[in-house]
């Protein structure tokens, strides 16, 4: 999954896709390097990042979905937690959404449920501005997948496919450095739950923390191992800004268990 944010403050890449032309354009840079599916961002939930309207981020948003809708031909995501941003979304031509706050709202459940997308269900505590206030768990694995569980089962109460979810523990949503390593570690055994999971490490924080390093351009190698590791896991989708070299490295992995190589695009 490539990450093309239409943020001003993202972390790693806010403000780099003002124009809706040069974010169309990178999308396709992202397909052509490797990737399967294209999720875009209008609002940035980077820790102690402050809220936008549901406006504001589909002003961001649509004319690049729209530019993408019938141009290209893998799935395009909304990294949305506003329900009216992911209606709005999926009737211009989305086809998933990324809801970082898991469902908690009834009325993204029936947004969802009612048009049929697929669905990333994501744990977070909190808000993206309060999550890192809270991180104290008394078992940190158990609690982040009895959360999953409750809000599939809720999503599947309303009408939600099985065949429509996929899982994401979260790596630095409501996590300490060392908590999000152990995530990444026990990514695979979401699997119990019943769901394909994702899971997105790129360019993180926590990256620098088991790397010594706070220099975000430091990041790509642990990023690039952090795939490795989740694919290795059996994890089904990974979520990064660097398509490339991760689609490489993960064409290593495929080999090794007997996959054909893919030419980049295929």
């Amino acid at each position: 999954m490539g990450v093309v944010n239409l943020t001003p403050d993202s972390f790693s890449d806010g403000g780099l896709f003002r124009d809706p032309g040069d974010a169309i354009t990178w999308a396709e840079v992202l397909i052509s390097e490797g990737a399967d599916l294209i999720d875009l961002g209008g609002e940035s939930t980077r820790p102690g990042a402050t809220a936008v309207s549901a406006e504001v981020e589909w002003q961001r948003v649509e004319p690049v979905l729209r530019g993408l809708a019938g141009l290209v031909s893998v799935p395009l995501s909304i990294d949305t937690r506003h329900p009216e941003v992911a209606a709005r979304a999926v009737d211009a031509g989305a086809d998933i959404v990324n809801d970082v706050e898991g469902l908690r709202s009834e009325e993204m459940r029936r947004v969802v449920a009612r048009t049929g997308a697929a669905v990333v269900v994501m744990h977070m505590r909190g808000t993206p501005a309060t999550m890192q206030q809270d991180l104290d768990y008394a078992d940190l694995q158990g609690e982040v997948a009895g959360w999953l569980k409750d809000r599939t089962d809720a999503a599947r109460s309303e009408g939600i496919g099985a065949e429509k979810i996929v899982v994401d523990p979260g790596l630095g949503f409501g996590k300490s450095a060392a908590q999000s390593v152990e995530l990444l570690a026990h990514a695979g055994e979401l699997h119990a739950l019943g769901y394909p999971v994702l899971v997105g490490a790129s360019r993180k924080s926590f990256l620098g923390w088991a790397t010594g390093t706070t220099d975000l351009e430091d990041r790509l190698e642990a990023g690039i191992a952090a795939a490795v590791i989740a694919a290795q896991a059996g994890v089904e989708i990974v979520r990064t800004h660097d398509v490339g070299p991760t689609a490489r490295a993960l064409a290593l992995v495929a080999a090794a268990r007997g996959h054909p190589p893919r030419p980049p695009g295929a």
